[in-house]
């Protein structure tokens, strides 16, 4: 099986360096058009299935993937963003932000850890693998969870967890087997 998984398109918070966790905001007219590249780089891969997070931005990238790759399109709740708390909505350079997406078991006050994260998505992973032998997926999804999947694919120090990014519309492709 492979699996590729995907960042979903520019929102304005993107474009203004907000965190953006559980705020569920549209694509920007240029998020329309990383997800139409997006589509053309992975026309090719033949995908079988796109399994998407149900908030808005990663459904609107889908369905704009859906329509060039000629895939279906399913959403999975385990791929909504991480609950950021109390940071929702702040400067991504705010220094208890920073501090606290350093310490990876601690929750974000009023939200969830990323290991709490990773608790819900390694299971999906896990799932997909027998559910799907043999096939291409795509997973669109947000940043904080691309992170989690990188991880599941690759060991990482915690500095290269912490320094972690995927630009919008970007993508990795891995096979399990």
């Amino acid at each position: 099986m492979n699996i590729i998984f995907a960042r979903h398109g520019q929102t304005e918070w993107n474009t203004l360096n907000k965190v953006c966790g559980r705020t569920d905001l549209p694509l920007t007219e240029t998020g329309m058009q990383q997800a139409r590249e997006l589509a053309e780089k992975l026309r090719d891969k033949k995908i079988d299935l796109i399994i998407s997070s149900p908030m808005i931005r990663a459904v609107q990238t889908s369905r704009i993937v859906s329509e060039i790759c000629k895939a279906p399109v399913q959403t999975d709740s385990r791929l909504i963003e991480q609950n950021y708390g109390i940071y929702e909505g702040v400067d991504r350079q705010n220094p208890g932000f920073l501090a606290n997406k350093r310490n990876f078991a601690f929750r974000y006050p009023g939200g969830e850890s990323m290991m709490q994260v990773a608790a819900r998505v390694y299971p999906l992973l896990d799932e997909l693998k027998e559910k799907y032998p043999g096939k291409n997926l795509l997973l669109i999804c947000h940043g904080g969870v691309c992170r989690v999947l990188s991880s599941y694919f690759h060991d990482m120090t915690n500095d290269e967890y912490f320094s972690y990014s995927m630009k919008n519309a970007g993508f990795e492709k891995y096979s399990l087997s």
